[in-house]
This record gives structure tokens, C-alpha cells and sequence, in this order.
């Protein structure tokens, strides 16, 4: 509150100044009025005298071209009287006492050559009186011309100055309008202590401030109607965004959460099996499944397997056979979680001793009884707990034979 009544105090303060400045700029545009007004009054006078002059000139113009006829229509009667002349004297050589007569007419011409002559003369003095006289109208036509063209760009000045400071006044009457005020009512709260100086150092303060704004940039109501309208497509994108976000997020919630049950259930099974078969296949010891973390979505897998007569250990620290066990009764287990139709083993028992594959096979014969099971091996231990054996042969030379052997109908013929 403190700061808006010194900014009140601040902006009644500029009201104040520019109120008087408005009244200067009146009394000013009063003047310039008056002005304007005696140089139109000038002006006026400068066209009507610029006027008459050009009718003066155009009546010398014709008064001259009287004159030039006139000398023109003397200079063909002095020709012609030059042409007489000399009739006369040719006249007068043919005739014997012509003298009396000619003497006369050549009197009578020679005065009238003189009257012609000075007429003439006087004529040539009158044209170029008259041409002295254009010549000065001329130039107090161009001096006319130069006051009248300067007294226009003075009168433009004197609009263009009155323009603005009608359109200066108009906008101070504005801004205080717009501002809600009433320029009355400001006046009278101006306090009387107030001083040219205290309104000269506020003026100062604003228009530091106005200056340290930058200059107006007159298309940023535009620019910011674009940006607005931008703004608004960008928050529905990022509205659209931050809801299809949300979504994404829960389904990947629900995914996790169902991921991790899943992996859960399927962890426990796979080891709970895991711990049946391993004892089987080694004859004895134990083993589990251990994750790394607590995070089941990051968290792997550690096989822990203890061999019959040794410690617990990891399964890297196994030999290549016990490996292997381990490896085939990590796969049953997982096996037997969703069994398939079918088990393709490919000498799964290669690196096997003759008791581990003994009970290697007791494990395939178990799950045999709801899977077929396809198996190539090269031990006969494996081959006698199989039901049905099929071999590849060379009876000839380059040219091989599959072989197939039933062992039940086998066993019953070696019995017959």
C-alpha cells in the first residue's frame, strides 16, 4: 500500500506536469494559431499580389507583341518605301526633267522615312523598356514564389506542430482516463507545496525508468497473442502429453506389478523344483535359486549348488560335469513349469560319468511319461533306458542308412 500511494503520489505529480505543460502547449497552440492564421492572411496577400503581377505580365506580354507587329508592319512600309525609292530613281534617270516631281516625292519620302525612323525608334525604346519591365516582374515573381513556397513549409511546420500537440494533449487526456482518473479531481488532490523542481525530479526518476524499459516494441500485442495462442496449443499438447503420460504410467504400474508377481510365482516354482531335482541327479547335496536384489525387476539370478561332499558354493566353482548336472536340472525345472509337447536333447550326457548318466536318464525317463523326448547320445547307458533307436549307418561305402530299432519288439524277439 505504501508503495502504490508513492506511486500515486509520483504519477499526480507527472499529472500535474503535464497539465501545465498542456496549458503551455494551449497557449502555445493558440499563438501558433494566430500565427498560422496572419500567415495565411500573408499568404493570401503574397497570392493575390503574385496574381496581379502575372496580369501585368500577360498585358506587357501583349503590349509587346504590339509593339513587334508594329515595328514588323514599319519595317515592310520602309521596305516598300526603299523599293518606291528606288522606282523613283530609276524613273528619274530615264526621265529628262522628272527633277521638280522627283525632288518633291523624295521630300515627301524622306520625311516620311524620318517619321517612320523615329517611330521605329521610339518603338525599339518602348520594347525594351518593356522588356526591362518583364524582367523585373519576373524576378519579383521568383522572390514571391521563394516567400510563398516558404511561407507554405512554415504553415506545413506550424500544422505538423499543432497536429502534435493536439494528438500529445489528447493522449495525456487518455492515459488519464485510462488510468481511471479525473484530471479535476487530480488537480485538487495535488498537495500546494509542490514545487517545479519536485515535479522536474520525479519526471526525471519515470523517464529513467521508461528508458531503462528499452524501447516500445509496437508489434508485441501481436507477438503476444501469437505466443498466447501458442501457449494455449502447447498446454492442450502438454495436457494431451501429461494424460497419455499418466496412462503410460499406469500401465507400466500394472505391468510391474504383474511382472513381478508373475516373475515371483514362476521364481518360486523354478526353485522349489529346482531343489527336487538337484539331489536327484547328484544323489544327494543341495541347491537354490538366490536373487541379487530386493528389486525383482532388476534383480538376477545366482544358481547356489552344494555337491554331495562339498561346501556351498556357487556353480561357477563346479567341475564341467557337475556344471552340467546343474545346468540340466536347472532346465528341467524350468521344463517342467510349462512343458512343451516335445524335448529335443542334444548329448546332453557328454560330459557325464556312467552313474550320473544313469540317473541323468531315470530323470528323462520320468518326464518322458507326458513328454516325447528326442535325445542324441553316444552312451550306451542313455541308449538302453530309450524306447526306440534310430541310427545313421554306413553298409557301403559312401552310401548311409538310417537304422531304427524298437527295443520292446526287440526284447520280446530276443526272448522268443
Amino acid at each position: 500500500l505504501s508503495d502504490s500511494h508513492k506511486e500515486l503520489k509520483l504519477s499526480l505529480v507527472a499529472i500535474e506536469n503535464n497539465s501545465k505543460k498542456r496549458d503551455e502547449l494551449s497557449s502555445d497552440r493558440e499563438n501558433k494559431t494566430i500565427k498560422l492564421d496572419a500567415a495565411r492572411e500573408t499568404y493570401r496577400k503574397y497570392k493575390d499580389h503574385a496574381h496581379e503581377i502575372a496580369i501585368k505580365e500577360r498585358a506587357a506580354s501583349t503590349r509587346l507583341q504590339s509593339v513587334i507587329e508594329g515595328i514588323q508592319r514599319l519595317e515592310n512600309q520602309k521596305s516598300r518605301l526603299s523599293d518606291k525609292k528606288q522606282q523613283l530613281f530609276e524613273a528619274k534617270n530615264r526621265d529628262d526633267n522628272p527633277e521638280k516631281t522627283l525632288q518633291k516625292d523624295l521630300s515627301d519620302q524622306l520625311d516620311l522615312r524620318l517619321k517612320v525612323e523615329k517611330e521605329l525608334s521610339g518603338s525599339r525604346n518602348q520594347v525594351e523598356s518593356l522588356e526591362n519591365l518583364m524582367r523585373d516582374i519576373e524576378q519579383k515573381k521568383n522572390l514571391l514564389e521563394t516567400e510563398i513556397q516558404h511561407e507554405r513549409s512554415a504553415l506545413e511546420q506550424k500544422k505538423i506542430s499543432a497536429q502534435d500537440f493536439e494528438t500529445r494533449s489528447q493522449t495525456i487526456s487518455e492515459q488519464i482516463t485510462e488510468y481511471g482518473f479525473n484530471l479535476t479531481d487530480l488537480l485538487l488532490l495535488l498537495p500546494d507545496t509542490l514545487t517545479l523542481d519536485d515535479l522536474d525530479h520525479s519526471l526525471e526518476k519515470i523517464s529513467n525508468r521508461i528508458q531503462r524499459l528499452g524501447p516500445i516494441n509496437l508489434a508485441a500485442i501481436d507477438e503476444f497473442n501469437t505466443e498466447t495462442k501458442r501457449k494455449q496449443y502447447l498446454d492442450k499438447q502438454n495436457d494431451d502429453l501429461d494424460e497419455a503420460l499418466s496412462t503410460l504410467e499406469s500401465a507400466i504400474r500394472k505391468i510391474d506389478k504383474e511382472t513381478r508377481s508373475r516373475f515371483k510365482e514362476t521364481y518360486d516354482l523354478v526353485n522349489v523344483t529346482f531343489q527336487e531335482l538337484f539331489p536327484k541327479l547328484f544323489g544327494g547335496g543341495k541347491s537354490y535359486l538366490e536373487l541379487t536384489s530386493d528389486d525383482l525387476l532388476e534383480a538376477g539370478v545366482s544358481i547356489m549348488a552344494r555337491p554331495p561332499g562339498k561346501k556351498n558354493t556357487t556353480v561357477n566353482l563346479l567341475s564341467g560335469g557337475e556344471k552340467a548336472m546343474t545346468a540340466i536340472a536347472l532346465v528341467f525345472s524350468i521344463f517342467k513349469l510349462n512343458p512343451a509337447p516335445f524335448c529335443m536333447l542334444d548329448e546332453v550326457d557328454a560330459p557325464l560319468d556312467d552313474s550320473n548318466v544313469l540317473r541323468y536318464a531315470k530323470i528323462v525317463e520320468e518326464i518322458s511319461s507326458n513328454v516325447q523326448v528326442v535325445y542324441i547320445s553316444h552312451n550306451k547307458n542313455a541308449m538302453e533306458m530309450a524306447n526306440q533307436l534310430v541310427g545313421v549307418t554306413m553298409h557301403e561305402a559312401g552310401v548311409s542308412r538310417l537304422v531304427s530299432v524298437d527295443i520292446d519288439q526287440a526284447v520280446e524277439l530276443a526272448k522268443v
